[in-house]
């Protein structure tokens, strides 16, 4: 729809990829010093087998799971990007418990229900955001999870909530991770915007605090927005289950289903995300490029959430996307007065605007809610 329109002042917020100043998705400096690398080295094209870059998940998981990095019983397996993860986890469930039900705030990102489906299994939904605060329901959650049995699965953004931006708080983090430990349900932890939210490390403190006190756990990671490595398809599974050898196991059915799935997973971007982890300048440099792109984030929601009071909970979210108090009436005005293109539901990508758009976007927006039919 917003490709069909020609008008120059378009603004198509619907798209979920950053954004730069000047409304560009750059490749980042040290990803592309890695690709020169690898153009240079590569010297077949030849297959690498199901498991992908076996090296990869391994320089991952001490930026994703800290501490917990040497435990023998996580596993990780290249996927391509955090889709591929999610659909391996959720077939894995599917072998392992197909009667296991998959606990889900909503809303959520629009691919996650269809996925648990695919699979065979039963969903149970919970509200996640409260519309009057632009804050977690952290007492639905817990109130939801009270009614799950053991085996259950409880599926939970990481960090940077995708559509609405509203994270739990550290605190919340250790008080979710109890009740799943105590419970004894399956985390399932999506971990797709590290390093776009709080910080690097922060951002981690939910995997972080899940794996601590349950004894298995799936962590779904993709490198396509922390590293803007979008097209090329690059994420990992991380599997945590009681015993080392029962991982092993685990590890072997997903080498299947990842067979029956795609065969062996793409290499370039996997191959690029290796070469930078590898190489203390090229991770510093790829660290500080990713701290401007979080600074820019925090920047604009701070603009767009001082234009209005009734956007100020724009500022207290983390991450790409917010949700507007918007109707589809109103979302569909914005796109017919204003070029202004956004999901229906009123979830807009705060960092898909150019910055000197940015004024234009925020009184397109204001007109709207001032006028009928705007959410309570």
């Amino acid at each position: 729809m917003a490709n069909a329109d020609s008008r120059p002042e378009k603004i198509d917020v619907g798209v979920g990829v950053y954004r730069d100043a000047e409304g560009r998705t750059p490749v980042l400096r040290a990803v592309k010093e890695a690709e020169r690398r690898l153009w240079e080295a590569q010297d077949s094209k030849g297959y690498l087998g199901g498991a992908g870059d076996k090296l990869f998940p391994e320089l991952l998981k001490p930026i994703v799971l800290g501490p917990h990095a040497a435990d023998e019983r996580i596993a990780g397996l290249q996927t391509p990007g955090g889709c591929g993860a999610l659909y391996l986890a959720f077939q894995l469930i599917r072998l392992a418990n197909p009667k296991a039900r998959v606990f889900m705030g909503v809303p959520t990102w629009p691919n996650h229900p269809p996925m648990a489906r695919g699979a065979g299994l039963e969903m149970v939904e919970y509200p996640h955001l409260d519309r009057d605060t632009g804050r977690v329901r952290i007492d639905a959650l817990l109130n939801s999870l009270a009614g799950a049995r053991p085996g259950d699965v409880v599926l939970l953004h990481g960090c940077c909530h995708n559509p609405t931006g509203a994270d739990l708080t550290s605190q919340e983090w250790d008080q979710v991770a109890r009740v799943v430990a105590e419970r004894e349900l399956l985390p399932l932890v999506d971990i797709a915007y590290q390093g776009l939210g709080r910080g690097l490390e922060e951002d981690a403190y939910g995997v972080r605090a899940v794996l601590e006190v349950c004894d298995s756990a799936l962590v779904a990671q993709s490198c396509d927005k922390n590293f803007g490595v979008y097209r090329d398809r690059v994420g990992c599974l991380f599997v945590k289950t009681r015993s080392v050898e029962t991982t092993k196991t685990a590890m072997a059915h997903l080498l299947q289903l990842a067979r029956e799935a795609w065969s062996m997973p793409p290499d370039h971007g996997a191959a690029a995300v290796r070469i930078v982890l590898q190489d203390e300048a090229l991770t510093a440099d790829w660290k500080a490029e990713l701290e401007e792109m979080r600074q820019r984030i925090a920047t604009v929601r701070e603009r767009i959430a001082g234009s209005d009071e009734r956007l100020a909970f724009i500022a207290d979210q983390y991450g790409m996307f917010s949700m507007l108090p918007l109707t589809k009436e109103q979302v569909v005005g914005l796109r017919g007065r204003h070029a202004i293109y956004m999901a229906d539901s009123g979830r807009f990508n705060v960092v898909g605007i150019a910055d000197e758009a940015i004024d234009r976007f925020c009184a397109a927006v204001i007109e709207a809610l001032d006028g009928p039919a705007a959410h309570g």
